[in-house]
C-alpha cells in the first residue's frame, strides 16, 4: 500500500485575515485527512508544527515515500493584499509522477472550489519542498489567506477539502477511495496454506504479507469482495472469502 509524507505548513507567522494562522489551518486540514487516509489504506508519516521546512525535507528524504504532499495557503504580493483568489498545485518540472499527481489534485479541486477556472497545476523550481525532496512532490496552495472569501472557504470546508484531496491520492495510486467506518477484529479462515495479503484488491497485485489459518487481523474497510486489513503492521487487501469477522 502507498505511503506518503504529509507536510502541513509550519508557517506560524502567516495570518488568516479572519483569524488563525496558516500553520493552524493547514494542520487542521491534515487532521481532517487522517480518517480518509486510514479508511483507504494510505499510510503516512507527518511533520510536526515545531519543524522547519528544511527539517521536513530532511525527514521526507530519509524515508522511502511514494509521494510528498505539502499543504499550504497563499498570500498576495504587496499592493494586492486581499485582491487575489485561486488554488495553485505545484510540482517539479522534471517529475512525470509529480505532474500527474498535481494535475489530478487540481482537476478534482475544481469540483469544490467556487471559482474552478482559477485552479491550476503549475511547475516550479522555487519551492524547496518541490525541488529538494526525493519523492514525487505536490505542493498545494489552497487559496489566499489574505482574501476573506478564500479564508472563509478553507475554514468552512475542511472536511470536503480533506475528502477531495484523499480521493485524488487514491486516484493517483490506483486504489479505491473508501469512506471511514469502524474497524472490526477478524481471523483468517483457510483450509490449507496461507491467506495472501495484497497491495491492491486484485489477485494479480503483489503480495505484501501472508497470514496463516487462525491469525488475528483487523478489518479496516471493505471493497467489493475484498477486505482492507491490517496484519502484523502491514496494511493490504485480502479476499473476504477467507476472513471471518469476530
Amino acid at each position: 500500500m502507498p505511503i506518503i509524507y504529509l507536510s502541513p505548513s509550519t508557517q506560524e507567522n502567516n495570518f488568516y485575515v479572519s483569524g488563525g494562522t496558516e500553520e493552524e489551518w493547514m494542520n487542521r486540514l491534515a487532521d481532517a485527512m487522517v480518517p480518509y487516509l486510514d479508511a483507504s489504506g494510505i499510510q503516512y508519516v507527518r511533520n510536526t508544527p515545531e519543524m522547519t521546512a528544511a527539517a521536513a525535507i530532511r525527514a521526507s528524504n530519509e524515508g522511502n515515500y511514494d509521494l510528498h504532499l505539502a499543504l499550504h495557503s497563499n498570500a498576495a504580493p504587496e499592493g494586492l493584499y486581499g485582491q487575489i483568489r485561486g488554488i495553485i498545485v505545484f510540482y517539479y518540472p522534471g517529475s512525470t509522477e509529480g505532474r500527474r499527481a498535481a494535475e489530478i489534485v487540481a482537476e478534482n479541486l475544481k469540483n469544490i472550489y467556487p471559482l474552478p477556472d482559477r485552479v491550476r497545476a503549475e511547475p516550479t523550481t522555487a519551492i524547496g519542498e518541490v525541488r529538494r525532496v526525493r519523492a514525487p512532490s505536490v505542493f498545494i496552495e489552497l487559496g489566499y489567506h489574505d482574501n476573506p472569501d478564500d479564508a472563509a472557504w478553507v475554514k468552512n470546508n475542511l472536511d470536503a477539502i480533506a475528502r477531495n484531496i484523499v480521493s485524488s491520492l487514491c486516484q493517483y495510486f490506483g486504489i479505491p477511495f473508501l469512506e471511514p467506518r469502524p474497524a472490526r477484529p477478524a481471523v483468517v479462515d483457510v483450509n490449507w496454506g496461507s491467506l495472501n495479503i495484497r497491495s491492491r484488491p486484485s489477485t494479480t497485485a503483489p503480495i505484501v504479507a501472508r497470514a496463516y489459518d487462525g491469525a488475528r487481523l483487523t478489518v479496516i474497510n471493505q471493497w467489493q469482495g475484498w477486505y482492507l486489513v491490517r496484519f502484523d503492521g502491514v496494511v493490504g487487501y485480502a479476499s473476504s472469502d477467507y476472513v471471518t469477522l469476530v
